[in-house]
Formats: structure tokens, C-alpha cells, sequence
């Protein structure tokens, strides 16, 4: 390890006297070098972005007259000199760094300004691996990290909100402060470190590698949180450079700022309800504390809505409510009798908006679209001293994969009402029940120790509110260890069981199915929700 050289203290206010500027994102561009200008500032930029400040009849100087060679290989070789690196790297008061720069001509360079090839974009364009592979930056990560690196001397600016902030601290002095230089430097190796994280998942996944030897996440700041899920908790929400559509990329049309347990909870709804094609006809998931307390579709929005509370308004009190289609005004006059922190949609009416805006605590977020339930992607947890990463739970069923393990098949209607109980199993939390008919919940049981308490809660919440079980198809996310929570299930009135099976005990829960009466199918598919 390099031990610390004995440098002086950097400087609390340094001049700049000259600026690198390179940039794919040209926005603000023009105005900023015409303001570094005015300080007497020296230019020096690269291809493009010099043409740019020269069309605009500034003096700038190529890199090439700095360092003596033109740009080479297609561009991948321009910055990459001493007396680029040199000029970022110098330690301005340290004698044996100022003699260098001396014996070698090498100037200093106060400000950087760098945005970096459009990679994670060009990847979310579709591009081919060759077109990624150009469009992953050496020359500006380096300048970035040198940058940032002598940030007591060096300002280093990634996007034009950077460059906002050194302007308006050069205002008066032409010149940089001390703190704002290391605010900078930190800013920029988030840049630099989630360029290179966008990178290496890209390769992971270009080569088919599921745990490769090293794994990175990063994102955007997209609020700072007054707290996390307690008062205690501090707490911030990131967003991916490529992120599926959902929460993170919705719009908020009014109400307050999302909390931690929004956030969490508003995802949880949203990745349900986008299992039901809007093609299909509306549906409606009603979510509390990351648990479906109520889903159903309906003929119009403000049915589904309807039918999706009827399985448990009490639960639903304070919940999150999502729309797998337009919210129209009968649908939000009805929502907004019920206390509700969130409502999630793809879109709707400026009818809808307005009513809204009359309840002021209330968020009303809209995505633009639903996500594909059947993409892939990551997911992960944290866990004491590292994290779990796992692909998405993408499993979808037809009526093709049920395999009939009991003497009585079950109806069209039964495996109608099976599958829709099994898509909603998968969005509630292990041990999960869920009973439906008619594409309503009717009763679920979420998160118990056994599978048989789950089916004891799912019946008992369906009588609280008067929901009638019988004739009703019942899911269990995982298989039956025992016969015991079926034959809950049965005595509360359920006619048709879906499970994946593969328990050791499975031939007891079929004969106690078959003395039932009951249909029941194996999936073969377990959709467990930790």
C-alpha cells in the first residue's frame, strides 16, 4: 500500500485557469464555455465538443495541440497522455510535482468537464455487442478518476448540474472552493463506479453468466427519505439507469412525497397487477404492508375496484391501490372514499387528475405502461455482510401445465378460477392461501408459520365480510406438507385445489382430496415470497 506523501494542505479557493471539456451530452454546453470564458478560462476540449464551443466562436484548443499526437484508432486513444493525466494529476505545491511539471511542460488542469459514451443507453437501445462494446468509455472514466482524485486542486463536473454549481461558485473569484471540490469528487465516482457496474452486468449477461465472480448494482438518487421503514432508519431511493417500469419510473401527479413503505409497498402492487393483461379487461390489486388484501378484474375499472374491496376493506384502509389500465373518474371517485396512501396506474383521465388534486395527501403516480411479467432481470436482498441475487419470478401458467392428480378433473370454471388464485399466491407472502372464484379474491392468508393457519385466516377473513367460500378454487404457493390445511380448505367451502406438489406426503393429500370430492392439480411450479 503507497504510503501518504507529506503534501501541503490544499488550497480553500483555487483559480481556474484552464478546463477539459469533453462531453456526449451536449446540453448547456455553449452557455457554460462562453461563462468560462468571461473568467479568462483556457479551453481545451476533443472532437466534437470542440467543433461545438469553435462553431460558437469561442477559443478552444484541440487535445492534439496539447499532447502533440492527433486522435487515433477511431477515437479510442486521445486523452490518454502524461501531459493530459499529468496536468490533472499534479499536486500544484508539492516541489518534486511542480519540478515535473516544470522539466516536462506539463500545465495544470483545474476543471474537468466529462460525461461519459452513452453506453447504458446504447445497450437499452437493443444495439448488437460490437456497437456496445464502442460505446464503452476508457479515455473519460480516467480523466474522471484523476480528476477526482487531486480534487485539491481539480474540480471534476459529470453532468451539467456540476458545472451549474463550480459557475456559480467562480462568480466572484473566478475560483473553486475546497469543499465543493470534494463533494465533486465523491459524486464522480459514483459516476464513474456505476459506468463500470452497467458495464460488467451487461457482460454477465451477454455471457450468459448468472454469478459471475464479482457483482455490482447501481443507481440514480432519486429522493432522500425524511426516514426508512421506522423513524430510526435512515433511508434513500435509488433508481436503475435501465429500470423496468414501475415505481421508479412513474410520474407523481400530486399528493406528498412517497415514504420508504410506500416505495415498497406501491412495487408489490404494481408488479401484481401487471400479470393481467390490460387486453383482457380491467383489474385491480389492493396491497397492505406488501400483501394482496384484495385483487379482482371486472367488466369496467370501477367494478374491479368494487369487487377487489369487497374481499377485505378493513385490510385495505391506508393501503396501496393498482390499476392495470386507464383510471378513469367514476373509478376515482370511488377510490378516494377510502383512506389510501397510493394509486398506481398506467395512465389517466385528466377527469381523474382533478379529483385527485382535491385530496392533497393522497399520491396519485401513473407509469405510462405496464411491465412484461415475463422479462427477466435481477432481484435482490441484503443480507449481514453481503446480499442474495436471484433472477425474477417470471413463472406463468396455462391451463396446459396443470397435471389432474385427483379422481375428479376440474371444470373449465374451476381452472379458470384456479389460475387466477395461483398468479395472485404469487405476490403474497410464504405460507400462502388464497381462495377465489369468479376472478375475485375472496379470502387470503399470508406469511404464517404453516400452511395450515393460512387457511384457517383466509377462511375466517372471507366470513368477516360475508364472502361466501363454497364452490370456491383454493392456492397454496407451495405444495401441502400434510393433509391437514387441504382439509381446512375443503371444510371452508373450497371445491378445486392448485399446488405444485412434491411433497413426500403427496399421496395422503390426494386421498384426502379424492374423499373430499375435490379436483385438484400439481403445477410442478413453487412461487415462494420471502
Amino acid at each position: 500500500m503507497p504510503a501518504a506523501p507529506d503534501f501541503p494542505p490544499a488550497p480553500d479557493r483555487n483559480r481556474v485557469r484552464r478546463a477539459l471539456i469533453s462531453v456526449s451530452d451536449k446540453t448547456g454546453l455553449i452557455e457554460a464555455a462562453r461563462t468560462l470564458a468571461g473568467h479568462g478560462v483556457e479551453l481545451v476540449s476533443t472532437g466534437g465538443t470542440r467543433k461545438a464551443i469553435a462553431d460558437a466562436g469561442l477559443a478552444v484548443k484541440d487535445i492534439s495541440e496539447i499532447t502533440g499526437f492527433p486522435e487515433m484508432m477511431d477515437g479510442r486513444v486521445k486523452t490518454l497522455h502524461p501531459l493530459v493525466h499529468g496536468g490533472l494529476l499534479g499536486v500544484r505545491d508539492a516541489p518534486d510535482h511542480k519540478a515535473a511539471m516544470d522539466e516536462h511542460g506539463i500545465g495544470g488542469i483545474d476543471l474537468v468537464y466529462v460525461n461519459l459514451y452513452p453506453f447504458e443507453a446504447t445497450v437499452a437501445s437493443g444495439a448488437d455487442y460490437a456497437t456496445a462494446v464502442e460505446n464503452i468509455d476508457i479515455g473519460g472514466p480516467a480523466m474522471i478518476r484523476s480528476a477526482a482524485k487531486n480534487h485539491g486542486y481539480v474540480a471534476v463536473c459529470t453532468e451539467i448540474g456540476d458545472l451549474a454549481e463550480v459557475l456559480a461558485d467562480m462568480a466572484a473569484d473566478g475560483a473553486t472552493g475546497l469543499s465543493l471540490r470534494k463533494m465533486l469528487a465523491a459524486r464522480a465516482y459514483g459516476r464513474t463506479a456505476a459506468y463500470d457496474a452497467a458495464i460488467s452486468a451487461w457482460f454477465a449477461e451477454a455471457l450468459d453468466d448468472a454469478a459471475p465472480k464479482r457483482r455490482a448494482f447501481a443507481g440514480e438518487l432519486v429522493q432522500t427519505m425524511r426516514y426508512g421503514e421506522n423513524p430510526h432508519q435512515t433511508a434513500a431511493f435509488y433508481r436503475f439507469a435501465n429500470p423496468r417500469s414501475g415505481v421508479a419510473t412513474a410520474a407523481q401527479h400530486q399528493g406528498k412525497e412517497l415514504s420508504y413503505n410506500n416505495i415498497n409497498d406501491t412495487d408489490a402492487a404494481f408488479e401484481l397487477i401487471a400479470e393481467f393483461d390490460p387486453k383482457a379487461g380491467p383489474a385491480c390489486a389492493i396491497i397492505k404492508h406488501a400483501n394482496p388484501c384484495g385483487v379482482a378484474t371486472g367488466k369496467t375499472m370501477v367494478e374491479a375496484y368494487e369487487r377487489a374491496l369487497a374481499c377485505d376493506p378493513t385490510s385495505a384502509f391506508g393501503g396501496i391501490i393498482a390499476l392495470n389500465g386507464r383510471l378513469d373518474a367514476p373509478t376515482a371517485t370511488e377510490v378516494l372514499k377510502l383512506l389510501t396512501e397510493v394509486v398506481i396506474a398506467p395512465e389517466a383521465d385528466e377527469d381523474a387528475i382533478e379529483l385527485f388534486r382535491r385530496k392533497k395527501n393522497v399520491r396519485l403516480l401513473t407509469t405510462g405502461g405496464l411491465p412484461d411479467p415475463l422479462s427477466g432481470g435481477l432481484t435482490f436482498k441484503s443480507v449481514a455482510g453481503g446480499f442474495l441475487v436471484q433472477s425474477r419470478d417470471n413463472a406463468r401458467l396455462t391451463a396446459a401445465d396443470l397435471k389432474v392428480v385427483t379422481k375428479r378433473a376440474p371444470t373449465d370454471e374451476e381452472v379458470r378460477d384456479m389460475l387466477f388464485a395461483f398468479t395472485i399466491a404469487k405476490h403474497v407472502k410464504s405460507n400462502a392461501i388464497v381462495y377465489a372464484r369468479s376472478g375475485q379474491t375472496l379470502g387470503v392468508g399470508a406469511g404464517q408459520m404453516n400452511r395450515k393457519d393460512s387457511a384457517r385466516i383466509a377462511a375466517l377473513r372471507a366470513a368477516d365480510f360475508g364472502l361466501d367460500l363454497k364452490g370456491s378454487a383454493c392456492a397454496s404457493e407451495a405444495f401441502f406438507p400434510f393433509p391437514d390445511g387441504l382439509i381446512q380448505a375443503a371444510d371452508a367451502g373450497c371445491t378445486a385445489v392448485i399446488q405444485p406438489g412434491g411433497s413426500v406426503n403427496d399421496k395422503s393429500v390426494i386421498e384426502a382430496a379424492d374423499e373430499r370430492g375435490l379436483a385438484m392439480v400439481f403445477t410442478g411450479v413453487r412461487v415462494f415470497r420471502h
